[in-house]
């Protein structure tokens, strides 16, 4: 396995945590009377962004000239994903509800590492 490969495939793996877990295991609040509040749009909306960091990841697999391209237009990314959940869009009110206990740690240490990796898959990439 070559040294540029392993960012990508570590940045997919941890964008696929991302997506399925938004949907499961850390997903925002559940209202009981179905209503939605503004954690079920920040974790839709870090549904949307780990779904393009996996396109990105799997694009830096894929083609090969332009890898380090690609792995500096996941930073962007990855800074809205660490930003999304309590900055850009607001979370519960109370510090014991599930978006704030639980989703927007994760979501943040998920999207830091993806950061940090596709920094380490450009240097790598760049080097080449």
């Amino acid at each position: 396995m070559k040294k540029q490969t392993v960012p990508a495939i570590l940045i997919l793996i941890l964008s696929l945590v991302i997506v399925i877990g938004s949907r499961t295991f850390l997903s925002p609040c559940v209202h009981e009377d179905g209503s939605f509040g503004a954690c079920h749009w920040a974790g839709q909306t870090l549904l949307g962004l780990g779904a393009v960091l996996g396109i990105l990841a799997l694009l830096c697999l894929l083609v090969k000239p332009s890898r380090a391209g690609i792995y500096l237009s996941a930073l962007p990314v990855c800074a809205l994903g660490i930003l999304t959940p309590g900055t850009l869009i607001s979370l519960c009110h109370m510090s014991t509800m599930r978006c704030r206990m639980v989703m927007q740690p994760a979501m943040v240490i998920l999207f830091s590492a993806a950061f940090l990796l596709s920094l380490l898959g450009a240097l790598v990439s760049r080097r080449k």
